[in-house]
Order: C-alpha cells, then structure tokens, then sequence
C-alpha cells in the first residue's frame, strides 16, 4: 500500500466527520466511565483476615510515592502529548483520532476489569494491620478469630483492595500502547538492525515497570497483585491497538486502518485510464505528496532496498523514476 501524506484532512475538514462515525464508541467510553465510578463507590468484599494471618499483613501504613493523581497524567496525558506532536507533523486526522480512541479504550477497560477484580477478591494489603488497627492493638472476635476493624472506614475499605495493583494496570495500558503506536511509527522492524529504536519503545515500558515496583516499595501491594496488574495492562493496551491499527511489523503498520480503508474507497471513487492519471487524480482530490513502496526485483536489490522505511527517499526515487 503506497503511503501517502495528507496535508488537508486536519480536525477542521474531517475531524467533525470521523467523530460522528465513531460516536457510539464515544458513547461506550462514557458508559465505561459510568461503570468505573460505581466500582469505586461500592464496598468491597470484607475477606476473611483472621488473627494468624497478620503476620504478613504488618507492614508499616506509608504515602504513596507515585500519588493517584499522577498515574493518569502519565498513562494519558504522556502518550496523547506524542500525538499530539505526530499531528502536527503529519496533519493526519485519521491517526489522530484513533490513537485517541484506542488510548481511552486501553486505559478504561483495563479500569473496570482491575476494579472489578478488586472488590470480587477482597484482598487484604500488606498494611492492612495498620488500617484496621491505627493504635496498634489488634481486636478479634473471640469465636471465630476475624479482625474486628477500628479505624477509619474509608481506610479500611481501600485495604482491601490489594488485587490487581490499579497503579500499575492504568500504567501498563496506558504505556504500552504507546510503545506499540511508536513502535509502527518509527517502524521498529524495518529489519535494519537499528537497536536504538527498541530503547525508544522499552522507555515508555520501563517507566511503567518503576511505578509497579514503587507499589511493592510503598506495601501498597503484594508481588502478585503488580504482576497481574501489568498482565491486564499489556494484554488489554495491544488488544486496543491492533483494533485501529496493523501490527507494527506490516508494511502498512504506520497508519491506522480507517486511513487505509479512506485511501481505498478514495481510489475506487476515481477510473483513471492510466497509473500516472491515477495519482494526478488522488492529488488533486486532497493529497499533498505521494511516495510509492516499490518491492525489489532480484536479490541484489532485496539486499541493496529491501525495508527502506524513509517516505523521502521513497518519494525522491520516484520523482527519478518519472
């Protein structure tokens, strides 16, 4: 598929077009919001912590190094600046909507499915001995030896929210599907060996891994409940991209589908009598600057053209060609 640059379709020509195509997804986004709200509102079930299993649960009650109000800044607020900037570069409409919407459907989906999970388990912090008992002296019921809480019940509600870590999902999703839409944007698998492209798109990961082990510093949660919160991040974040985008390792893996499928139903609208007439008429249209992928030949060029994934040395080969 030959990668065209657009320079006319901005969020001011189609940006009001390709919402309203996509605005019952919009209108899932806000029911999942909705969803996510009355999880965090409802109680939690209460396990089972009896007097012999606070061995574990001691751990001292401490602030969180990474504070709730941060984590959407950097599962969110980072990657939609990166697209923000690819917008301006490209004037892409197209990109810039999806990867927008494939963000918000990563971050929240993977937000009620580890809310969700943490009110059904119900497990206990490691701090929970602390919340449940801020003096100190534990209480317990004499028959049956279950903790017998007195201290604050808002405290003691989020101690029992341990399993999945929700810093850490929220960080996954978020960060992930960065690193996957940078991964098709740089085209990370051209297979040219540049190893410096994998460091770019581990950043984002690595940045996310640090805010799951600061939950374990902080004895917010157990080992177990930041690994499984990194498992639903990721799984949740590359389910999402894959949905608006090719993998990054297809040839067409920098561009979200619906641009592709644009371009397909832009050149099926048009019956040009030749390949030359073709492209005049698509430029005409709306497109600015138009650089073919022409596949080697012979093995000489496989291994001399094979993979170039630069759109202006692809575009100067083709002026020469013509």
């Amino acid at each position: 598929m030959p990668e065209i640059q657009l320079g006319t379709h901005t969020i001011r020509s189609h940006g009001t077009r390709v919402a309203r195509i996509h605005m019952h997804d919009w209108l899932i986004l806000l029911l999942l919001v909705i969803i996510d709200a009355v999880l965090n509102i409802i109680e939690p079930f209460h396990r089972f912590v009896g007097e012999g299993m606070m061995t574990d649960l001691r751990y001292p009650l401490k602030d969180n190094t990474i504070p709730f109000w941060a984590v959407p800044i950097v599962a969110i607020l980072l990657p939609l600046a990166v697209f923000l900037v690819y917008y301006f570069i490209r004037k892409d409409v197209y990109d810039f909507h999806h990867a927008i919407l494939g963000l918000l459907f990563s971050v929240l989906i993977t937000a009620v499915i580890t809310d969700a999970v943490k009110d059904g388990v119900g497990r206990p912090r490691p701090d929970f001995f602390w919340r449940c008992f801020p003096d100190g002296k534990g209480v317990f019921d004499p028959v049956t030896s279950n903790v017998q809480c007195t201290g604050d019940k808002g405290v003691i509600k989020e101690g029992h929210k341990s399993f999945p870590s929700g810093h850490t999902s929220w960080s996954f999703a978020g960060l992930v599907y960065l690193s996957w839409y940078l991964s098709g944007k740089i085209r990370v698998f051209d297979r040219r060996g540049h190893v410096a492209k994998l460091c770019l798109i581990f950043l984002p990961i690595l940045v996310a891994a640090m805010i799951a082990v600061s939950r374990v510093d902080d004895y917010w949660h157990h080992w177990q409940d930041v690994f499984a919160g990194s498992l639903i991040g990721t799984i949740i974040a590359s389910f999402c991209y894959l949905q608006f985008y090719p993998p990054p390792y297809d040839l067409d893996g920098w561009g979200p589908h619906a641009y592709f499928q644009m371009l397909s139903e832009s050149r099926n609208g048009a019956q040009p009598s030749t390949v030359n007439n073709e492209i005049h008429h698509a430029q005409s249209a709306e497109l600015q600057a138009v650089s073919l992928y022409i596949p080697p030949q012979n093995d000489a060029d496989t291994r001399g053209n094979s993979w170039d994934s630069s759109p202006m040395l692809r575009g100067s080969q083709n002026v020469r060609a013509h």
